[in-house]
């Protein structure tokens, strides 16, 4: 994705009011303007019922920080036309970093999600937390600056990293393929040099939030996101929201034991993981054995790509493997679609093929009968989508707004 492409969905710009008048904060004003229900102080007067005297008061609060932005007069319905009022997508920006096992992606957007830089690199997460964070660091600071943008605007930062994570501290808990991570508090090393709200989580939640937010809003509201990469990994969308569990490690169906296993050791320590035989870095290691050059998921692709015959045998292998343990997901959870992401989705002709004859054998009719299985319509970008969504949504929340506008007054700012 190049700088200047959106990687969120782009908010609604009806001019519908609420039902019935009710008193709002200056947060949740700022949220009728962005979602399009008020598009001047008149507007927000009538959708929330406050005072004209209020009203001006708190846009102006908004205005100062930011937020919005007066851009020319709005149709007139009698008497002065009224200034139109609008979210102003530029009064800051967002850093966001999805750190994959040997790849990584982060980007620099506005606050409507617009990418305004980003960079890719292979980086191995085991290299460890002293020396993949600095790392982190030092290249959002090249990205701002290669943005025209500085520290002071930044609102948040979002990473995703290949692990569990106890979210609430975004702690990294017992990560099986990021050794020396195990209770790392993320955000206590981003703060010293970026003090806003950090958000961390399982990279997969991220995905899921990302590509259901660009693609599926609208139609969806149950959906599964399967990373299959170096590792297998699971986003749940419930709802519209992310639902991570209550310790934090929903989804995990990488250390699902499949059928055919046979003895096979998972980097979690325990026998016959669908990751230990289906995951690309298993596959890599099953072509090796065969004498073939694989060092990684994408070898495989680009072998299967290539017609090798033991590539896409093993891969379709895989897919029926992956299939045994999604045909439970589905008769558990009934989602409406089924997106793969990671390195093996670009082998998804022969991937799908697997698991779509094991799904469809072993779901249940009803549960199966609407299922879409789809390849990740945003591929390696999904993950800092999803982190800029998470991101935007916390700190453009009414409440957040809210506090951080009550500091900015004590402050005398």
């Amino acid at each position: 994705m190049k700088p200047g492409v959106s990687i969120l969905p782009r908010v609604k710009t009806s001019t519908r009011h609420v039902s019935s008048p009710s008193p709002a904060t200056t947060g949740e004003l700022l949220q009728l303007v962005r979602e399009g229900r008020a598009m001047s102080r008149a507007d927000l007067a009538r959708a929330t019922g406050l005072a004209r005297s209020t009203i001006s008061q708190r846009v102006e609060a908004l205005i100062a920080h930011k937020l919005l932005t007066e851009s020319g007069e709005g149709p007139s319905t009698g008497g002065r036309p009224p200034m139109r009022l609008a979210f102003n997508a530029r009064g800051g920006v967002v850093l966001a970093a999805d750190l994959g096992a040997t790849h990584c992606r982060l980007a620099v957007t506005d606050l409507a999600g617009e990418v305004l830089a980003e960079q890719g690199a292979a980086l191995a997460i085991a290299r460890g937390p002293d020396e993949v964070l600095p790392w982190m660091l030092d290249r959002f600071d090249e990205l701002l600056q290669g943005a025209g943008c500085t520290r002071a605007e930044v609102r948040g930062v979002g990473i995703g990293v290949p692990g569990p994570v106890e979210f609430e501290e975004g702690r990294a808990v017992s990560p099986p393929i990021m050794p020396g991570w195990d209770g790392i508090r993320i955000p206590e090393r981003v703060h010293p040099r970026f003090p806003v709200p950090v958000l961390v989580d399982n990279d997969v939640n991220l995905m899921a939030l990302g590509e259901y937010g660009a693609v599926w809003r609208d139609q969806v509201e149950d959906l599964l996101f399967v990373k299959v990469g170096t590792g297998i990994g699971c986003g749940i969308i419930a709802g519209g929201r992310v639902h991570r569990g209550a310790q934090g490690t929903a989804g995990d169906v990488g250390h699902i034991q499949v059928s055919d296993h046979s003895g096979e050791v998972c980097h979690c320590g325990n026998v016959g993981c669908v990751e230990a035989l289906a995951s690309g870095s298993a596959l890599a290691g099953q072509l090796r054995a065969l004498g073939l050059s694989a060092a990684h998921s994408r070898d495989v692709v680009e072998l299967a790509r290539a017609g090798q015959r033991d590539a896409v045998r093993l891969i379709r292998a895989a897919g029926r493997r992956l299939g045994e343990v999604l045909a439970g997901a589905v008769n558990l959870f009934n989602p409406a679609v089924i997106v793969i992401g990671g390195d093996m989705a670009h082998a998804h002709e022969h991937l799908f093929a697997g698991v779509l004859e094991v799904v469809h054998r072993r779901s249940t009719p009803l549960a199966a009968r609407n299922l879409r299985l789809v390849a990740s319509s945003l591929n390696d970008r999904a993950g800092i989508m999803g982190c800029a969504l998470g991101v935007l949504d916390e700190v453009l929340a009414p409440s957040a707004i809210d506090a951080s506008l009550a500091q900015y007054t004590e402050s005398g700012k």
